[in-house]
């Protein structure tokens, strides 16, 4: 099959009763991210700007305002990932659903799908963004964000909701990829701002381009999807979907095995902070350059690897409020996080992007040494969480921001969502808490 065939032609009588749970998994996680990032800076500063600077007539995601389409995607986008808690692709390097389900959402309500129509493109802009995002890796020497294959993705799926003909859509797509944000990804990690995984911007490229391909603007080819054919291999029977990881705690995977070693130690050994003189992780390249030791914002606390370390060290957990306002200020977490040592490892470098790994070791007062095996980490696709951990981790994020209620509710309609039209779940997610 296609790319441009498999966009239009799947249905939801085709997908394998795993795909389809998967898709109501990925969906809850996201939109609790989502209501999760709600308080940060970034989410507010870029609602702002989209229902004041570029308004229109679209809905925004927890907000009474509306928005120009493209606008109120781009703000959807941003608010995910203003949390750096939403699932992921190891091949990619990145994040899938991020650029895509603003996209979605945007588009869908507009053309007024069902719920099922909706879940299938949801399905279908995971396998497309999976290989779009394989093909740009394996093409590009660079290491772009995933703003940048994401608005190829984001396209995809809107040209289904809208339902454009084929040549519509290979317009769309290559308006997409020509127009993406080609932000480079190692540049946030160097200097973590606002700017992020680029997943806003990619999903305005996305609906812009979907927009203007229904006017009859042309933009053909996009090369990755029609010039990089073994990549796209195996749609419609080979479900990357099933092969998301997802995030128990709120920041880059990269530094997510190293706080997972540190909390294995910690319980396995009773420990307290106050018995560790310093903390030492090996890992691969790119985790040793999430370098910020002593963050002032959300956004390096989020691109760091010894501050959430040490936050796991210090507080047994590691959760939004651990990463902005007091947090970022307390004596004992920055002590441990200035202290630690980061080292390359050429095991981990080698099983990098298909495995993060990391090792651990406890440097104690007393003049032990407490040290992992190679520690991978939690809820990869290999051993995905639970539909209870997922349902846990949606209700921490979404309850103290939307109320124990209205987040019930949202999880409800996502699981009766192929039964329903889509106005069942957005009527919960298109107005403020």
């Amino acid at each position: 099959m296609t790319p441009i065939a498999f966009i239009h032609d799947l249905r939801w009588q085709d997908l394998p009763e795993a795909v389809r749970a998967q898709a109501r998994r990925c969906l809850l996680d996201l939109i609790g991210v989502a209501a999760g990032a709600l308080g940060t800076d970034l989410s507010r500063i870029i609602r702002d700007h989209a229902a004041e600077d570029l308004p229109g007539r679209a809905p925004m995601l927890f907000d009474d305002r509306r928005a120009a389409p493209a606008a109120a995607a781009m703000a959807m986008g941003m608010t995910i990932d203003s949390l750096d808690g939403h699932d992921g692709y190891n091949p990619a390097k990145g994040h899938i659903g991020c650029p895509l389900l603003p996209a979605l959402l945007v588009l869908g309500d507009a053309a007024t799908v069902s719920g099922e129509d909706f879940l299938t493109a949801l399905v279908m802009g995971y396998e497309f963004g999976a290989r779009a995002a394989e093909a740009q890796h394996g093409t590009c020497p660079d290491y772009h964000t995933s703003g940048s294959w994401g608005a190829v993705t984001a396209a995809a799926a809107g040209a289904r909701l809208l339902a454009l003909s084929p040549d519509q859509t290979r317009h769309a797509l290559g308006a997409a990829e020509y127009h993406g944000p080609r932000s480079q990804m190692m540049r946030c990690i160097d200097w973590p701002t606002m700017v992020k995984d680029g997943a806003g911007w990619g999903a305005m490229c996305g609906v812009s381009a979907v927009q203007l391909a229904r006017r009859g603007f042309t933009g053909a080819p996009a090369i990755t999807v029609e010039q990089a054919p073994e990549y796209w291999s195996g749609l419609g029977t080979d479900w990357r979907i099933l092969r998301q990881y997802f995030k128990p705690y709120p920041v880059c995977r990269w530094a997510q095995a190293p706080v997972e070693g540190v909390l294995e130690l910690r319980r396995a050994h009773g420990l307290t902070s106050g018995d560790v003189d310093r903390i030492e992780v090996d890992s691969f390249h790119e985790a040793t350059r999430l370098a910020t030791a002593r963050p002032s914002t959300t956004e390096e606390a989020q691109y760091s690897t010894s501050f959430p370390c040490a936050v796991a060290m210090a507080r047994g957990a590691l959760g939004p409020e651990d990463l902005d306002g007091e947090a970022l200020r307390d004596p004992e977490i920055l002590r441990l996080s200035e202290g630690l040592v980061m080292a390359e490892a050429e095991e981990a470098n080698r099983n990098f992007p298909l495995h993060r790994l990391a090792r651990v070791r406890l440097i104690l007062r007393d003049g032990r040494e407490l040290a992992t095996d190679w520690v991978r980490p939690k809820w990869d696709a290999e051993a995905p969480p639970s539909d209870a951990e997922l349902s846990r981790k949606f209700h921490g994020l979404a309850d103290p921001v939307l109320g124990r209620d209205r987040a019930e509710a949202i999880e409800q309609a996502i699981g009766g969502l192929d039964r329903a039209p889509l106005g069942s779940l957005t009527e919960l997610l298109f107005r403020a808490p």
